[in-house]
């Protein structure tokens, strides 16, 4: 088991950091870090270009780019794995990330995985479950965090729910233990940090403290804005072909439909709690997530 330390010697790596998990991550990070410690791993290096003016290193590297990987973690002693947003090809970019921080010879890895990947029914696992088999092949001291429901992921129907007067959804009952990309953020970089003692191979199932459903949420949502949102319940089918219909990809309606099917035989519920007790304070309550959401609204 490693000592907790926060040295500022070890520099830490993050890929994805300009995605909306990155940089959360990265602003945690320059709270408690000198930013000359940190590297941002990024595709766009015009995008973070604010990074940059803050002292991190930005390095450009695709995760198809092997090459400009091993270039982007040289000096790394920890990296963050922010998993692909690109569905279909993760392993291999994520086996290269792998692969270029074994030859850079990284003391920790840190990948973000998926709630009970090894058992999770979501059609997303299969990815997830093939990187940690990865990990464990490639004998690096690693940390695999498996994260639960972002709550932003379904807060963000908030706009939709107040112009349609409904929310629609096909989780039916199931009970959902999101919590905020914030509060996954905080738990990568006490792993990264060494502000927890952790064990090469660990694995942490992370979720929100309080699990609630689609209608709870449509609750919440009316309770907040003072009008009455009902969630309407539709079949997988129904929903998918209502989610092309407002411009969705195909893939990715069919993505959210099943996705929600999956949550309503329990795919997303875990009361384990385990999140609260790594950052050290209770998860972001559903009320607050939804209060976010509604300030985005407000302000457009």
């Amino acid at each position: 088991m490693s000592t907790p330390t926060n040295s500022a010697s070890i520099t830490i790596a993050v890929t994805g950091a300009t995605g909306q998990l990155g940089r959360i991550v990265i602003d945690r990070l320059l709270a408690i870090r000198p930013a000359a410690s940190i590297i941002a791993v990024v595709r766009n290096p015009d995008k973070a270009a604010p990074l940059a003016a803050r002292g991190i290193q930005v390095r450009e590297a695709a995760y198809d780019d092997a090459p400009a990987l091993d270039r982007a973690l040289a000096g790394a002693g920890r990296v963050l794995l922010i998993a692909s947003n690109e569905i279909g090809r993760r392993t291999a970019q994520h086996r290269n990330v792998i692969a270029a921080a074994g030859r850079r010879k990284v003391e920790r890895l840190v990948f973000t995985s998926l709630l009970h990947a090894d058992i999770s029914p979501l059609s997303l696992a299969g990815e997830y479950r093939e990187t940690e088999a990865a990990l464990k092949e490639s004998g690096m001291p690693h940390v695999i965090l498996r994260n639960g429901w972002y709550a932003e992921n379904h807060t963000a129907l908030a706009p939709a729910a107040l112009a349609n007067g409904v929310l629609h959804g096909s989780a039916g009952d199931g009970r959902i233990s999101s919590a905020s990309r914030a509060d996954f953020a905080e738990a990568a970089v006490k792993v990264l940090t060494g502000d927890v003692p952790v064990s090469s191979g660990q694995i942490f199932e992370l979720a929100g403290d309080e699990a609630h459903t689609l209608a709870g949420l449509a609750a919440e949502i009316s309770r907040q804005t003072g009008k009455n949102i009902p969630y309407k319940n539709l079949p997988e089918a129904d929903y998918r072909a209502m989610l092309v219909n407002a411009g969705l990809p195909e893939a990715l309606a069919a993505g959210f439909a099943s996705w929600d099917a999956d949550a309503s035989r329990g795919a997303l519920f875990d009361d384990g709690r385990q999140l609260s007790r790594l950052i050290g304070r209770a998860t972001t309550p559903l009320s607050e997530s939804v209060a976010q959401a509604l300030k985005s609204v407000s302000a457009t």
